[in-house]
C-alpha cells in the first residue's frame, strides 16, 4: 500500500487510516505472497493492539474466576469484569448494568429470549421477522413456534434491499406478540429504521427483539432513544474477541423471563426441594463466565471511543462509494441490495462465475472476502440466487484496497475469458 493512496484516504475523509492500520497487527502480513486486503469484516471483524493487550493483561496479572474469590486475584478480576460490563452499559446507552447480560454471541443472545419469551405464547400467536434475517434471527423462533403453536411471519423486503413498510403495517395486528428483526442485515447492509418500527409495535403490545450485529461495528446504537425491549450483538465483530457477545434487556422483562441455562453463579439459593434465582444480571449467567473475553470486548470498545466517530463513519461512506462506481467496470456485475441507507457492504453476482470461485481466486491475489448464502437463505431465495460473494469493510480499510478488489475482479474475468 502506497503512502499517496494512504494520504488521499486521509485527505477526502479526515480520518487517519493509516495510524488506524498500524493498530491492528494482523493487517501487516502477507497472503500467497500478496498484501492481505481482508474485506470480510461481516463475518467476523479484525483485533486492536488494545485487546490483544487487555487479554494478555488480564491472563498475565490477574487471572481468577470471578464474584467469590476471597484474595487479590479474585477481586482484579472482578472489577476487570464489571468494568467491562460498565462498558458495554455506556457503549449502547443502558440505563443500568443489570440490563446488560454475558452471552457467547448474538446467537446466543436470541436463543435466550426467544426460550425466555416461550411461555408467553400461544397457537394462533405471531412472530414477525423480516425476509433479510440471519438464520440466527429466524431458527430460533421457529423453534419455539413448533413448541407453542405460534407462527413465524415474515416481513417482505423490496427489490432494492429495503424493508417493505407496507408489508410491515398490514402484517403488524392484532396476533403479533414479538418483532424480530435486524438492525443492519449482514447481506445487504440495508439499515432499518428501527426506532419507528419499535414504535409502532409497542403502542400494539408487542415485545421487541433487534439484532445488532451488523450495527455496532459501524455506529453507536442508544438503546433508550430506539425504546426496543431487547438488543442483541456479537464482540467479534466489533473488533473484540470471539466467544462473547452481549443481551440488553429491560430490566422488567429480564425479571419476568425465567433463566436460559442452570448451573452455578445463577442461583441464590439451592436445595432439593427448591431454587431460587440470582439477581440480574447473574440470573442469565450459568457458571465461569468468558472473562478474558469480556475485557477484550472492554478494550475493544474503548479503543473504538478513542476514534473520531464522524470521521470513521465518513472513511467508510466513502469506501462504499467508490466501490459503487467501480461497478460498472465490471461487465455482468449485479450488486445485490442498493438500499439509500446503508452501511459499506457490497453483495454481489458476475454473470458466468460462480460466487466461490470468485472467492478462491480473489485469495489467491491476497484478497479476502466472503461467498455462499451468508446465513441468509430465505433471502437468496429471493433474489432468486444460491449465494452471493461479499465484500464488507471497515474502518481500516482503504480506497487502494477498494481499488485492488475489482482490479482483481477484472483479472479473474479475463482468466476465465
Amino acid at each position: 500500500m502506497t503512502d499517496l493512496s494512504v494520504a488521499n484516504n486521509a485527505s477526502k475523509t479526515g480520518f487517519d487510516v493509516a495510524a488506524v492500520r498500524r493498530d491492528f497487527p494482523i493487517l501487516s502480513q502477507q497472503v500467497n505472497g500478496k498484501p492481505l486486503v481482508y474485506l470480510d469484516n461481516g463475518a467476523s471483524a479484525q483485533k486492536p493492539q488494545a485487546v490483544l493487550d487487555a487479554m494478555d493483561r488480564y491472563y498475565r496479572e490477574m487471572h481468577s474466576n470471578v464474584h467469590r474469590g476471597a484474595h487479590t486475584l479474585g477481586d482484579r478480576a472482578t472489577t476487570a469484569f464489571e468494568g467491562a460490563r460498565e462498558t458495554v452499559r455506556n457503549f449502547l446507552n443502558a440505563e443500568s448494568t443489570r440490563q446488560i447480560i454475558w452471552t457467547r454471541g448474538t446467537t446466543e443472545a436470541i436463543n435466550l429470549v426467544a426460550n425466555g419469551l416461550a411461555p408467553r405464547l400461544k397457537e394462533g400467536d405471531e412472530i414477525l421477522v423480516s425476509h433479510m434475517e440471519h438464520h440466527a434471527n429466524i431458527v430460533p423462533w421457529q423453534m419455539v413456534a413448533e413448541r407453542t403453536g405460534a407462527k413465524l411471519v415474515p416481513i417482505q423486503v423490496q427489490p432494492n434491499g429495503e424493508l417493505d413498510l407496507e408489508s410491515f403495517n398490514s402484517l403488524l395486528g392484532e396476533r403479533t406478540r414479538v418483532l424480530a428483526i435486524t438492525h443492519v442485515s449482514n447481506v445487504l447492509g440495508t439499515v432499518n429504521p428501527i426506532a419507528p418500527l419499535i414504535e409502532q409495535a409497542k403502542a400494539r403490545g408487542v415485545i421487541t427483539v433487534v439484532d445488532g450485529a451488523q450495527a455496532v461495528p459501524h455506529f453507536k446504537p442508544d438503546v433508550q432513544a430506539l425504546g426496543c425491549d431487547f438488543y442483541a450483538f456479537s464482540s467479534h465483530k466489533l473488533f473484540g474477541p470471539t466467544g462473547i457477545g452481549v443481551l440488553y434487556g429491560k430490566e422488567q422483562l429480564l425479571e419476568e423471563i425465567p433463566p436460559y441455562q442452570g448451573g452455578g453463579e445463577m442461583i441464590e439459593r439451592v436445595s432439593f426441594e427448591r431454587t431460587t434465582w440470582n439477581t440480574l444480571p447473574y440470573k442469565f449467567e450459568a457458571g465461569t463466565p468468558a472473562v478474558a473475553e469480556a475485557v477484550g470486548l472492554g478494550a475493544a470498545i474503548d479503543y473504538l471511543d478513542g476514534l473520531d466517530r464522524p470521521a470513521m463513519e465518513a472513511a467508510e461512506n466513502a469506501l462504499l462509494a467508490r466501490a459503487n462506481e467501480l461497478v460498472d467496470t465490471i461487465p455482468g456485475m449485479t450488486v445485490i441490495g442498493t438500499a439509500a441507507n446503508k452501511v459499506p457492504v457490497l453483495s454481489f453476482k458476475i454473470e458466468g462465475l460462480h460466487p466461490s470461485d470468485i472467492g478462491t481466486l480473489l485469495d489467491q491475489q491476497g484478497i479476502a472476502i466472503r461467498t455462499g448464502h451468508h446465513c441468509a437463505m430465505p433471502l437468496m431465495d429471493f433474489y432468486g440466487v444460491p449465494g452471493t460473494a461479499r465484500a464488507s469493510f471497515a474502518f481500516y480499510n482503504t480506497l487502494e484496497e477498494v481499488d485492488q478488489l475489482f482490479a482483481g475482479l477484472r483479472k479473474i474475468q479475463r482468466l476465465f475469458a
